[in-house]
């Protein structure tokens, strides 16, 4: 029995012209193909999609094929919706994801932009996928749960991402773009938050888990460019300014490659690529004042921008002056970490350093709490790519 397919899209994700490319495009070339979906869909609230996916997994049997127009954030919010039913079983769910959004991390990692295609085709690439009948990725997980307190082992809020877990100034830049969506609707509200967020610090403490197939967490060595093995765990202290985990992808924007090893060296079982900025290794740190946090945001913002660069930033290297380039053989400015989990502790006091982003969905860490972050395989839900 062939697939149930769904076409599910939101209407007003990222610049709100998905209804129009999938009555122009995406219906058409379904029909083209002999393609009959048994619902076609548009989003109408928060929540929604959700809600959609969940009725029609009820009304169909067997496996089922979802054509999703939308960004990243449309399918973490199905994903949720699903991980309480769907994850635990041997039930096929297949995306063929339409990039809609606004950043489109997971459809720009599968498919690295071709500047030489035409814009509607490359939209296209994972439904060529579908209908080429190609085999499907499976999706890693990331799960990560809320704890009241540091030795407190009863959870008080759980979520699932498929992109990115982040806390720190990624954190903080998408807690605060949310508030610059209306005005700045495109990529840029991004950087504006980086701006207003680029001198703060958060104080936390750290713990990676090792991958439990290999009993290792993989540090990356400038020196191989490759993935070492560390067996055991991890702790690192802080402050930090940048820690960013992800699965699935090697950048968060078409261009923004912030974890390369993920394509460059594929994991073989779930896993999380995480990227730390310390600003305390920068071997000319003495104090922590106002002119410090200044000038180390300027060497923050040199490792984001060469984030663009192909993801160059986990080649830059401290010269003994402080100066930061990829020609030396000082301390890495990124730390740069294959894991299994994370365990994230932020400080009391510090009520930034409490925030987590799951996907762009913002959460607060209760005071004196913390988040653990675990890869998890998916098994069943499945992407064309």
């Amino acid at each position: 029995m062939s697939a149930a397919v769904l076409v599910l899209y939101n209407p007003v994700s990222g610049d709100s012209t998905a209804k129009e490319f999938f009555e122009n495009h995406v219906l058409p070339y379904l029909d083209s193909n002999g393609i009959r979906p048994a619902a076609v869909m548009a989003t109408e609230h928060a929540g929604h999609a959700g809600t959609i996916v969940t009725d029609f997994l009820q009304k169909h049997q067997g496996e089922v094929t979802i054509v999703l127009g939308s960004g990243d954030g449309t399918l973490h919010e199905v994903v949720n919706a699903l991980s309480g039913r769907a994850l635990d079983t041997t039930r096929a769910i297949t995306f063929a994801l339409v990039p809609c959004g606004t950043a489109n991390a997971l459809f720009s990692s599968l498919f690295p932009s071709m500047s030489e295609r035409p814009v509607v085709s490359y939209k296209l690439l994972s439904l060529d996928a579908f209908i080429a009948r190609a085999k499907p990725k499976p999706l890693a997980l990331a799960r990560t749960t809320l704890y009241e307190a540091p030795t407190r082992h009863v959870p008080c809020h759980g979520i699932v991402s498929v992109v990115v877990t982040s806390t720190a100034l990624h954190a903080s830049i998408l807690e605060d773009s949310e508030l610059l969506r209306k005005e700045i609707p495109g990529i840029e509200r991004f950087k504006v938050a980086a701006q207003q967020n680029k001198t703060r610090w958060y104080r936390s403490r750290v713990k990676l888990s090792p991958v439990p197939s290999t009993g290792a967490v993989q540090v990356y060595d400038p020196d191989t460019n490759a993935l070492v093995p560390h067996k055991g765990s991890l702790e690192l202290s802080g402050p930090f300014v940048y820690f960013l985990s992800t699965v699935n992808v090697d950048r968060l924007e078409p261009a923004f490659r912030i974890a390369p090893q993920f394509s460059a060296e594929p994991p073989e079982d779930a896993s999380l690529d995480v990227v730390i900025v310390r600003p305390q290794r920068d071997p000319t740190f003495t104090f922590d004042t106002p002119q410090t946090r200044e000038a180390f945001a300027t060497k923050a913002f040199t490792v984001l921008i060469a984030a663009y660069q192909d993801g160059n930033h986990i080649r830059l290297r401290y010269k003994e002056n402080g100066d930061i380039s990829a020609d030396n053989d000082g301390p890495t400015v990124v730390e740069y970490f294959r894991c299994g989990g994370w365990e994230w502790i932020p400080e009391e006091a510090d009520e930034k350093a409490r925030l987590v982003c799951s996907d762009g969905t913002i959460l607060k860490i209760a005071e004196g709490g913390r988040a653990v972050c675990g890869a998890i395989e998916s098994r069943n839900l499945l992407v064309y790519g």
